[in-house]
């Protein structure tokens, strides 16, 4: 089983998982585990979001502004 380290959690946050923890009645980790779990299993967000639309009558008449950006390489320096 892979392990991670997740660093620079806000300390609110931290806090919070805890909360959540004891009132599913387990550890912080069982519980990070659980939300980590359904997380990456859950729908895609483009999805969801191009459901939620559909079920309000679609987006078919918003504005959609040409892009004009052009890409460009990344420098890692």
């Amino acid at each position: 089983m892979a392990s991670i380290i997740v660093r620079g959690l806000d300390e609110s946050v931290k806090q919070q998982l805890a909360q959540q923890a004891r009132e599913h009645g387990r550890s912080m980790e069982a519980e990070v585990r659980d939300i980590l779990t359904r997380a990456a299993r859950g729908p895609n967000i483009g999805i969801a979001l191009m459901e939620a639309a559909q079920a309000v009558g679609g987006v078919d008449d918003l504005p959609v502004p040409a892009r004009t950006d052009v890409a460009r390489a990344v420098e890692f320096e």
